[in-house]
């Protein structure tokens, strides 16, 4: 995945950015770092957001602005645009890099929303309230600046398909969320009553969509035919939704099984494994994994949650996650085919082949 996140940036012309230059030097975010610093020591995730920004090198953060980047390069410059070529640096338009900055610092502005703890829930080890309190405070302050520097710039593109299509996905990223949430905080609810349809509309709202309409406002400020747009739209969707998959998946296929990895109970393949089993089957297996882990001292949740990653993988859900993960990667690749070949197109064609590829 490096590697072909490496060889792609080569080809867009530089290496990508969760943020403007100019955002990074601003006297603002120099006030929020330091304020941010004020939480080492403290057990708020807004921390962990933080570093991840700067040491995460596994699941890039800037893939969704690369993308944007490569599909835009991919594309190139429609006949409607010939007049304006001299405004391209390495194939690609001075707005739509800008809209891939964009792209990026609303994803950051919503994984540093993310980070906010509800205090109701904490615990006494977790640390002292006003820690959490101020930690909180900074992730919404922050994430809200994040969002209001991207809105500023979106509007500065001067283009009313362009807002329109990424105001949209901002709305859907709240939509997403908030089913997360909704979810989450019901009791005594283990996992999710859902399909693997209903999984797919709410992976779309929260990680895919924000992707695919960023790619189709790269060809609208190109302006592109309808046709090459919803291509656009199809390779982002898909893809986004095959990379979700694949990191769904790797608890139950990494080959070195020894270490546990932290998977949630509403992933694609705990969902898939409920809908072969039954929901009731199901959570009876889990109650059943529970009640045998509270009687298996001394390190009971780590006994617990490997025997439902077990039950998880001896099961239909991991062949099917990764059949989905498949197909949503092929419906990505046939979008393809509308671009014309080059290096972008096989850099985008190698992203698909990279979150597909299992061992």
């Amino acid at each position: 995945w490096s590697q072909v996140v490496s060889e792609a940036e080569k080809i867009v012309g530089y290496p990508t950015s969760f943020m403007s230059l100019r955002c990074l030097l601003s006297d603002e975010l120099s006030n929020i770092a330091m304020q941010v610093r004020k939480l080492v020591g403290t057990k708020h995730p807004l921390l962990d957001t933080a570093r991840g920004f700067v040491y995460d090198s596994r699941n890039n953060l800037q893939m969704r602005g690369l993308v944007v980047l490569l599909i835009s390069k991919a594309a190139g410059p429609s006949t409607a645009e010939l007049s304006f070529q001299h405004d391209m640096v390495s194939g690609i338009y001075s707005s739509q890099r800008s809209l891939a900055e964009i792209t990026e610092l609303i994803h950051t502005a919503f994984l540093v929303h993310r980070g906010i703890v509800n205090i109701g829930e904490l615990k006494s080890c977790d640390g002292p309230l006003k820690d959490m309190q101020f930690g909180n405070k900074m992730a919404v302050l922050s994430g809200d600046f994040l969002l209001a520097n991207a809105c500023t710039s979106l509007a500065q593109l001067q283009n009313t398909k362009v807002v329109e299509l990424i105001s949209s996905a901002i709305g859907d990223l709240v939509q997403g969320i908030y089913y997360e949430n909704s979810k989450s905080s019901e009791e005594n609810c283990l996992t999710d009553d859902i399909g693997i349809s209903r999984w797919k509309e709410q992976v779309f709202l929260s990680h895919s969509a924000l992707l695919a309409k960023s790619c189709q406002a790269a060809m609208e400020l190109a302006k592109h035919s309808a046709e090459i747009q919803d291509m656009a739209f199809q390779y982002g969707k898909h893809m986004s939704m095959s990379h979700k998959l694949h990191s769904d998946l790797q608890p139950f296929v990494k080959e070195s099984s020894s270490d546990t990895m932290a998977f949630s109970l509403n992933s694609a393949p705990a969902i898939l494994h409920q809908e072969f089993r039954g929901r009731e089957a199901w959570l009876k297996q889990i109650r059943e994994i529970i009640v045998h882990g509270l009687n298996s001292p001394p390190d009971r949740c780590a006994c617990v949650f490997q025997q439902l990653q077990e039950a998880i993988r001896a099961g239909k859900g991991v062949t099917s996650a990764i059949d989905l993960c498949r197909c949503h990667g092929n419906r990505a690749l046939a979008a393809l085919e509308r671009f014309p070949p080059s290096e972008a197109r096989d850099a985008l064609a190698n992203i698909v082949y990279a979150v597909t590829r299992f061992p």
